[in-house]
């Protein structure tokens, strides 16, 4: 017997966690990450998240956050230079083509990853999911690399 929630609140619920269900496949098939790697920095400083992204699919797809259990809070950001200043600003997404490549790297889209539960050491290894545009997610392994480190594995 449904008690205080209902039945349409167990369908609606149920409806959810099978469409959750559904968009980790799609991504598995259609976006592939590789070269996934973290450049620590010491402290409490946040550190940054790099990866090459590739779209298999026939749509254009977008990264629109990510998450984990090392990292508080995890953001979408962009390096940018312009009249000889860098500044770092906040991105709502980082579009990958149809059958296109995009990257998070050094100098331009990457994770900035901040509030790490505990230290995170050169060597370490970080479970992150990417979450796109949909629902769709991939969790993806980060080597952490150290601060000097200008490009990944």
């Amino acid at each position: 017997m449904m008690r205080a929630i209902g039945r349409r609140t167990v369908a609606a619920l149920l409806g959810a966690a099978l469409l959750g269900a559904a968009a980790g496949p799609v991504a598995a098939a259609t976006i592939g990450v590789s070269h996934a790697w973290i450049r620590v920095l010491p402290g409490d400083l946040p550190a940054a998240g790099y990866a090459r992204l590739e779209n298999r699919g026939d749509e254009s797809i977008a990264l629109v956050g990510a998450h984990s259990g090392s990292y508080r809070r995890i953001m979408l950001h962009e390096s940018l230079t312009s009249g000889g200043m860098a500044e770092m600003k906040r991105v709502s997404h980082l579009t990958i083509p149809a059958h296109g490549r995009a990257a998070l790297s050094p100098g331009g889209y990457h994770l900035m990853l901040m509030g790490a539960v505990r230290p995170v050491k050169p060597g370490d290894k970080v479970s992150i999911t990417l979450v796109f545009a949909g629902g769709a997610t991939e969790t993806v392994t980060f080597l952490a690399m150290p601060a000097n480190t200008s490009r990944g594995p």
